[in-house]
């Protein structure tokens, strides 16, 4: 699910140094496969509209036209698609393949080295108490994703600190609360790993202001040895300027509480919104700085090609370095129970699409 690192100190020449070990990363038990089902199933629109384009016999301008129609509807995007199509052309040549059945594992290939950069674990305990802010549009699913990514680190033994920052949606506090009455209560939820729950807690203020929560949470949670601190904020749309003016606030309120966080800025995207998810990636990037994406709601009419335009956007990216990407998509989202927040695999996903 994502890389747990544990702090140990040693001593160098008589002096004190702290060094961190990497702990085997945590998965979920549950079958992958039955995950990969329920991802192809959401995807399916997308992976029949782009089957048919390999129907025909021969690799023709019929077959570029109809695949070029196919990405345009499956959201891929104009740039991202005719990118695709470029480096599919010139693998064709390079490879010699004649038949469209081999066009499409093409396709594959291709499809998911222009992902792979996204493809990067979670990563915790390089720092002392790892600040997460999680942003996005109202209903992307939110803190619903919270809620099952301070399960998972809880699972895997790590302490966890949710700031309620969605201090004016009526039910958001109550939301966040239950996620983490359900921790302390029930444990995990997953067979044994070997790990025992190590419980979440909950900072909140009804009506209060969301900054100063925040700055809470993360004072709180260094004192108390927490190892992650998640902040929920109120869901925005990036053109009310007045509301990602606040959002910013809250980062510098963070900078406050600990200079070198947030460490992670994480936006959850509804997976069914198409183009205007990179719309929404763009927005947020530019106001906040995001390092990794949360894709939900993959089980209903999700189209994904979507997924292309945002790799394309993070290789264009001024902080993109050689072969890495400014940002990562950390969880997929496919369904409302636990087991349902995986982690991305570019291949996985560039069959899943295409199946």
């Amino acid at each position: 699910m994502f890389n747990i690192f544990k702090r140990k100190s040693s001593t160098v020449d008589g002096k004190a140094v702290e060094a961190s070990e990497v702990v085997p990363p945590v998965e979920p038990p549950p079958d992958r496969r039955g995950w990969i089902d329920r991802l192809r199933a959401g995807l399916r629109k997308t992976g029949s509209s782009i089957a048919q384009a390999f129907t025909g016999t021969r690799i023709d301008d019929e077959l570029y036209e109809n695949l070029e129609a196919a990405l345009l509807m499956a959201d891929a995007g104009t740039a991202a698609t005719q990118h695709l199509l470029g480096e599919l052309k010139a693998r064709i040549r390079s490879t010699g393949v004649t038949e469209p059945a081999g066009v499409k594992r093409l396709l594959e290939d291709v499809l998911t080295e222009l992902l792979q950069p996204l493809e990067r674990p979670l990563q915790v305990g390089l720092v002392p108490c790892t600040v997460m802010m999680v942003v996005g549009v109202n209903g992307a699913g939110k803190t619903t994703s919270i809620g099952k990514l301070a399960r998972h680190l809880a699972d895997a033994d790590q302490k966890v600190m949710l700031a309620a920052a969605d201090t004016f949606r009526a039910a958001a506090r109550e939301q966040l609360a239950a996620w983490a009455e359900r921790v302390q209560t029930h444990g995990t939820s997953l067979p044994s790993t070997g790990h025992a729950a190590a419980g979440v807690e909950i900072v909140s203020q009804q009506g209060g202001d969301p900054a100063a929560v925040t700055y809470d949470a993360v004072v709180a949670g260094r004192a108390r040895g927490c190892d992650v601190v998640i902040a929920d904020t109120a869901g925005r749309l990036p053109t009310q300027l007045h509301l990602m003016d606040e959002l910013k606030k809250i980062k510098r309120v963070i900078t406050k509480a600990d200079p070198q966080a947030p460490h992670e800025v994480l936006l959850v995207i509804d997976g069914n919104t198409g183009q205007n998810a990179l719309a929404q990636v763009r927005a947020f990037d530019d106001a906040l700085g995001l390092t990794g994406l949360i894709i939900t709601k993959l089980d209903g009419t999700a189209k994904g090609g979507v997924l292309a335009a945002i790799a394309l956007w993070a290789r264009q990216h001024p902080r993109a370095d050689a072969g890495g990407s400014p940002v990562a998509v950390y969880f997929l989202g496919v369904g409302e129970t636990l087991q349902d927040l995986q982690t991305f695999n570019a291949r996985e996903f560039a069959h899943a699409l295409l199946e």
